[in-house]
């Protein structure tokens, strides 16, 4: 299957790039960019940007695939014109920045019948994850009651893209940070979320960029009841980001037990009710999301990361991104 690769203006799609050149299922016929700095940038990461158009582009016959990694804010208009040319699509996240560009995005995969995926990554890539969803469907932890998640980074200003800072390229540190929690919880735990109590979002570390919302705060009650709070603030200090022990740290509270882990802290520990002894999670396995991919686009029934789960999570985090304006 030939995938080529739109919009090359944030790290994540090299990652996917790299990916796509190792996997038996895909090959890499090429790519676009429209920046010429961002050009200059795909070729010190090893992409030659062949098509000089997205039409041009989108009009190779040889393309069935197309990989999404612009600015937030183009990401949802190059979807729907992707899928309304026939092509499949699977894009860095956030996939768009707006409810109505979403609603455009579903009807265009609907009428085109092409599949639609997105760089779920957490899903995948990370064995922790996958220890606590078989830890909460063995019933050890009992019914989900309570949840407290941060999702803090690192600002890096002056090292990341400078267009996260112009207005309509970001689209919110909701948007773009806390869409991973809301596909986690829902994918590991079967929290989805009914209630946007509150959502803030305030400008303090970013004292350059006065107007971006640095920082964000949710609270939320899921279908079944549990209270849920987030913070997905770029509040990490430069110089510690991501050896920051507490990167992307899960408390989960059930009626039976309670479980505690970070993606870059050591082990995940849980503690069952009546037991003061802590126990040690260990780590589960690691999958390869574009194999994923590839078994939607065939039709496979053993697919982790379905469309509507992709709208799902997207549009949830949408809500709560407008929620905090």
């Amino acid at each position: 299957m030939n995938i080529a690769f739109a919009g090359l203006k944030h790290s994540h799609i090299f990652v996917l790039y790299n990916l796509a050149l190792q996997n038996k299922n895909f090959s890499v016929i090429g790519a676009f960019e429209d920046d010429p700095e961002y050009v200059i940038n795909a070729e010190k990461n090893g992409v030659t940007c062949n098509y000089k158009t997205f039409d041009e582009l989108l009009n190779d016959t040889n393309v069935d695939v197309v990989a999404l990694g612009g600015y937030f804010g183009e990401r949802g208009s190059m979807a729907i014109k992707a899928l309304n040319a026939g092509k499949h699509v699977i894009a860095d996240k956030p996939l768009c920045t707006s409810q109505k560009e979403l609603k455009k995005i579903k009807k265009a995969a609907e009428q085109s019948g092409k599949k639609v995926s997105c760089m779920f990554t957490m899903r995948f890539d990370e064995p922790k994850i996958s220890a606590a969803k078989k830890l909460f469907e063995s019933g050890a932890l009992g019914e989900i009651n309570n949840v407290i998640f941060g999702g803090q980074h690192p600002l890096q200003y002056g090292r990341r893209p400078m267009w996260y800072f112009k207005d309509g390229m970001h689209g919110g540190v909701i948007n773009d940070i806390a869409i991973h929690a809301i596909d986690i919880l829902s994918y590991a735990f079967g929290l989805k979320v009914q209630t946007i109590n509150t959502a803030r979002c305030w400008n303090k570390y970013a004292s350059e960029q006065p107007l971006f919302k640095d920082s964000g705060q949710i609270m939320l009650t899921a279908q079944n009841g549990a209270g849920i709070m987030g913070d997905v603030s770029y509040s990490i200090p430069d110089g510690v980001e991501f050896t920051y022990p507490n990167y992307w740290r899960f408390q989960i509270f059930g009626t039976l037990g309670v479980l505690d882990f970070s993606l870059a802290g050591a082990d995940s520990v849980y503690y069952l009710k009546g037991d003061p002894t802590p126990h040690i999670l260990p780590a589960g396995e690691t999958l390869n999301y574009l194999d994923d991919f590839y078994n939607l686009i065939n039709g496979e029934s053993n697919v982790m990361l379905t469309p509507d789960e992709v709208f799902e999570a997207t549009e949830t985090t949408l809500k709560i991104q407008k929620a905090s304006k």
